[in-house]
């Protein structure tokens, strides 16, 4: 190889990084580990160099297409796409407009989410480029793996019970969320043990609520570690049969069984499905004087920066169920199809 030849493949291998690609919608054996180009820095961003990436929902969503949505909704995307919203990771440029951050910076972002749901976040990478206000500095208390895993599960979390921090309206109801005061309430959290289930018990348990998980047997203990004043084991109690008077459900489940929680409430009350879609029970919640809301969860560097202080000092923890290296994303996907998940899946970068 001549001295042209081999500065004109360091050249290539400079602008290449890692990421996991897919050409077809489909399961996890879709999701390919190869070399990609390095996103273009553009103004208004900050390219991080990834430690970590929390998984999701919509990541496995989008993998096999969006199939559970109506198909006037379902993506049209171009192929290759990439997965992912959540990561942590240390600033590796700023663009020239850019004072917010510096290089060196450990920050964590939800990553253009949802307006990248049809695979334009790039979170599945070596190097993700970063609008900077969907940054925020990670919290020194934690390490990369932990900040990775809690953007958008926190982020659905604090928009749901505290702050929604946006104005865009949710098309399937007619009216803007609001999160309800949660001190001295009773309040329920329906799949306490997943990702967003572990942060609302600890919001809600923050804010003043007595609090009841409903999860499988695996999770009682780490729950109540958390400080959940009541555990109901789904595998052996319906927790409709068997919970009155309450004044919030958090159903991180949702779905067309979300109307059996509208019994559990009082008059007044209110039901908040996570995943709305199939809701049926308009006139039975209308008749219990119960009001039933959602929201989509909404990238904020804003938030992020002021949910921080409570990741650092312990007030928020996050739990890790597992990790992968990003080239085994793909057994990521499948330890999340095998449900009854511990919190969050993480990937991590060498």
């Amino acid at each position: 190889m001549n001295q042209f030849e081999n500065k004109t493949r360091n050249i290539e291998s400079a602008s290449l990084m890692k990421a996991i690609r897919q050409y077809e919608f489909g399961g996890p054996e879709v999701l390919r580990y190869e070399d990609a180009p390095i996103p273009e820095l553009k103004p208004g961003e900050v390219r991080v160099r990834v430690y970590a990436i929390g998984i999701n929902p919509p990541d496995w969503y989008l993998r096999d297409g969006y199939k559970a949505l109506p198909p006037e909704w379902q993506p049209k995307v171009t192929f290759p796409i990439v997965l992912g919203t959540d990561i942590s990771g240390v600033i590796d440029a700023v663009a020239d407009d850019v004072t917010e951050f510096t290089v060196g910076d450990e920050v964590y972002s939800m990553v253009r989410f949802p307006s990248g749901m049809m695979g334009d976040s790039m979170g599945y990478a070596e190097y993700v480029n970063v609008p900077v206000s969907e940054v925020a500095l990670k919290p020194a208390g934690i390490d990369q793996v932990h900040a990775a895993a809690a953007p958008m599960s926190l982020l659905t979390a604090w928009q749901f019970l505290i702050e929604l921090g946006h104005n865009e309206k949710n098309a399937l109801q007619p009216d803007q969320h609001k999160p309800v005061a949660l001190e001295g309430k009773r309040v329920l959290i329906n799949g306490a043990g997943g990702g967003v289930g572990h942060f609302a018990v600890q919001l809600a348990k923050w804010k003043g609520a007595y609090v009841i998980a409903v999860a499988s047997g695996k999770h009682e203990a780490f729950l109540r570690d958390l400080g959940v004043d009541e555990f109901i084991d789904y595998t052996k109690t319906a927790a409709e049969e068997v919970v009155h008077d309450l004044d919030l459900v958090m159903d991180t489940v949702g779905g067309p069984a979300t109307g059996r929680f509208l019994r559990t409430l009082k008059r007044g009350g209110a039901l908040f499905p996570v995943f709305p879609l199939g809701f049926s029970d308009t006139a039975e919640a209308a008749k219990r004087d119960v009001t039933v809301s959602a929201t989509q969860v909404r990238s904020s560097g804003k938030q992020l920066t002021q949910i921080a202080p409570l990741l650092n000092d312990g007030t928020i923890r996050v739990i890790i169920d597992s990790t992968f290296p990003l080239s085994d994303a793909r057994y990521a996907h499948e330890r999340a199809a095998q449900g009854n998940i511990q919190g969050k899946i993480v990937l991590t970068v060498a």
